[in-house]
This record gives structure tokens, C-alpha cells and sequence, in this order.
């Protein structure tokens, strides 16, 4: 008997522990000030900020970066356990951890980012997304005195890794009633016909 692999699942859950892995060291999204004057490196397991070169972490956010790094490595690795005996009966509870955890780590983080980005623009600074930009601070914060500076946001490579796997954890939770459907297929092809016991 062949034994069922969902391939999807098992690039999901590799992928997800690459991200993780390359997350540590190298932010989501990183805002850089001037010629590195500030520096701001995003991610759900690595947030850090640099001033004047010095790199410094808030404890509060570094607590929740490790929660997240908790769960990132747990999900892909229960994904992988998954991936390799997914027509179990306890495989569709091991998917259903698995899959949704990269998801709310990249929505969770695209809508944070958003929300600081619109309450800075609130107050007169508008920070680039996704580029550079020439940003002046309004006159209140400077007593009248025009300060600009090249302001620079840019994603980086673990971002991009994370929305490739959450994409494929989704699509590895569609494939699995695919997987479950051969499953049963090839039980009902493979078990023999039941006869009635004639009496002689």
C-alpha cells in the first residue's frame, strides 16, 4: 500500500521553519532614517530599534517576539509531522493548529504596521510603506524650524517567505480533502465484495 504524503503540507512546514530561521536575523520591514541615524527593524519574532548605531529592544515586545517564535516553530513542525501521516484519525486536528498560525502572524503584522503608519500620518508624518520618501516634520514639533530627512521602509526577504508559506499552509488545508478523498477511494476499491454464506 502506498503511503499518502501530502507534499503541499510538507513544503508549507519547511518553508514556515526557513522563515523563522532567516526572521531572527533579518527584520519583516525595516524603516531607516537619514543615513541609518534610525533604524527600525519589524517582525513578529525580531523587533529591535537602532539610534546613532546602537540596537536596543523594548522588553514588552521582546516577550511577545518569543511567544511568536513559540508558535512559529511549533506550527511548522506540527505541519510537517502532519504532512507525513495526514490520513490518521488526529491528522485533521494537527492541520487545523498547523495551518492558521503563519496566517495570523502576517495579517496580525500587515494590520499593526498599517495602524502605525496611519496614526503617524495622523499627526503630519507620512512614512513610505514600501520606498523612499523626503519626510518633514511638522513645524509644532520643531518650534517653527523646517526639519527634513530621507526617510526609507523597505520589506525584506523573511516577509516574503512568511506570505509564501502561509500561502501554502492554505493551500495544503484545501489539498487534504483531496488527500482524505483518495484515502477512502482506494479503501473502497481495495476492500473485498462481502458474500452471503449459502446454506448447502
Amino acid at each position: 500500500m502506498t503511503r499518502k504524503i501530502n507534499w503541499i503540507g510538507l513544503a508549507a512546514g519547511i518553508i514556515t521553519l526557513i522563515a523563522l530561521a532567516i526572521s531572527l536575523y533579518m527584520p519583516w520591514w525595516q524603516l531607516t532614517v537619514g543615513q541609518s541615524l534610525i533604524k527600525i527593524n519589524a517582525s513578529p519574532v525580531n523587533t529591535n530599534f537602532g539610534l546613532f548605531g546602537t540596537q536596543f529592544t523594548i522588553p514588552l515586545i521582546w516577550a511577545l517576539n518569543l511567544v511568536t517564535i513559540l508558535t512559529f516553530s511549533a506550527s511548522g513542525i506540527i505541519m510537517l509531522i502532519y504532512s507525513l501521516v495526514p490520513t490518521k484519525p488526529y491528522a485533521k486536528h494537527l492541520l487545523g493548529f498547523s495551518y492558521k498560525k503563519p496566517l495570523y502572524s502576517v495579517v496580525s503584522f500587515v494590520v499593526v504596521l498599517a495602524i502605525i503608519l496611519l496614526i503617524a500620518g495622523h499627526f503630519g508624518v507620512y512614512l513610505p510603506l514600501n520606498g523612499s520618501a523626503t519626510v518633514t516634520l511638522p513645524g509644532s514639533w520643531t518650534m517653527g524650524a523646517t526639519v527634513s530627512a530621507l526617510v526609507s521602509g523597505t520589506f525584506q526577504l523573511p516577509f516574503y517567505l512568511a506570505v509564501v508559506a502561509t500561502a501554502l499552509c492554505i493551500t495544503a488545508r484545501l489539498y487534504h480533502s483531496h488527500v482524505s478523498s483518495a484515502l477512502s477511494e482506494s479503501e473502497s476499491t481495495t476492500t473485498p465484495p462481502v458474500t452471503a454464506a449459502t446454506s448447502v
